[in-house]
Order: structure tokens, then sequence, then C-alpha cells
């Protein structure tokens, strides 16, 4: 039996017991979270390829569907500034898997967005479709500014700069200029023009 003078020390105890017990179990659920939150974003990606990523969401039928367009001139000055304009204002920007901007992009959506900049709209599409819904330009048009550039098996596409390199959104490097080196050389699948008037308007 616990007696008058001892019962104050017997409540302390059973109160510290208490707070201890609670501070222990908060502690336990707050490392879990820890833990938890710390696996949900330790992920691996040292088994990921090196560029390019592929992004092809088009089916046989819809390549076969898709009809080339007349190419037409190389394009005026005006043009030609605009999609400088608009490339530079995209360089640097991260890569996002499908996205259009306007601070990240992918691929495709890099092209289509640089083009619609320059007042040249089109669908915007897989890198395969844009391959079907243009026309090959002449082998010496092929290196000019502004031609579309396919890469492995259609998977991967971006504009040329000149004969030493292009413009793309790179998976790891965001939308960069790379040189046609043996790497990129060894993947062209081949070109397209984009058919572009005489006189261009600025589009937002």
């Amino acid at each position: 039996m616990i007696s008058k003078n001892s019962f104050p020390y017997a409540l302390v105890a059973c109160l510290a017991l208490g707070i201890f017990s609670l501070t222990a179990t908060a502690q336990t659920g707050d490392t879990r979270e820890r833990q938890v939150a710390q696996t949900s974003v330790s992920h691996n990606f040292s088994n990921l390829d090196s560029d390019p990523i592929i992004i092809s969401l088009a089916s046989a039928e819809d390549i076969k569907a898709a009809l080339p367009t007349v190419t037409n001139a190389e394009g005026s000055p005006q043009f030609h500034q605009l999609m400088k304009t608009a490339i530079d204002q995209r360089l640097g920007s991260p890569y996002s898997w499908g996205a259009t901007g306007p601070y990240a992009f992918d691929c495709s959506g890099f092209v289509w967005s640089i083009f619609k900049s320059a007042g040249i709209d089109f669908e915007r599409a897989s890198a395969r479709t844009l391959w079907g819904q243009f026309a090959a330009p002449a082998p010496s048009e092929q290196y000019k500014f502004g031609t579309l550039v396919f890469f492995s098996n259609l998977a991967h596409i971006g504009v040329v700069a000149d004969e030493h390199g292009f413009y793309h959104a790179s998976r790891h490097h965001g939308v960069v200029y790379s040189p046609f080196n043996d790497y990129w050389l060894a993947r062209v699948d081949g070109f397209r023009t984009v058919p572009v008037p005489a006189t261009t308007k600025t589009t937002d």
C-alpha cells in the first residue's frame, strides 16, 4: 500500500514514464518517415542509356497516314533571325518528357516550340510522326540552318545549325548545341524540311 507521503513521488514517476514513452514513439515514427522519404528519392539511374531518349508514340498507321508536304525555299532572313532568337532563348532549359516550354522541353517539344515562335505552326507530334509529315531536302540543303535532323531510328530530333552541329533538347543536358561528332553522325537517320513561307509572323 502506497503511503500518502510517497504518492507524489509515484505520480511524478508515472508522468515521467509516460512522457518518455511518447517521445520514443514520436522519434521512432519520425525516423521511419525520414527513412521512407529518403528511400522514395534514392532511385538508381545508373542503368539509363546515354542520349538520346526514345520518345515515339506514333503507331505504324499514324506514320502511313501522314502525307509529306511539299518543301519550299530556304526561308527569309527574317525567319532565320526569329529562329535564332527562339533557340537562344531556350538554350540551357532543362529536359522534361512531353514538355513544350516555356521552361522545359523534350526533343520534339523544343523543335515545335521554336518553329511556332518563328511563325511556323504545325501539330505538336513525336519525332517519328514529324519524319512522315515533312519532305526530305535536297542533299545540298541537308546541313542548312533550320533543317530537321533525326537520330536513332527516328527516336530523337534536332534542328541543324550548320554542317558542324545542331540544336536539340538532350535528356541529360537540356537544350544545347551539339557537334556532329562520331557519336551523333553514326545515329543520323536523315533530314526533313519544314515548309517556310516568304514572310513569317511572330507568335508568343
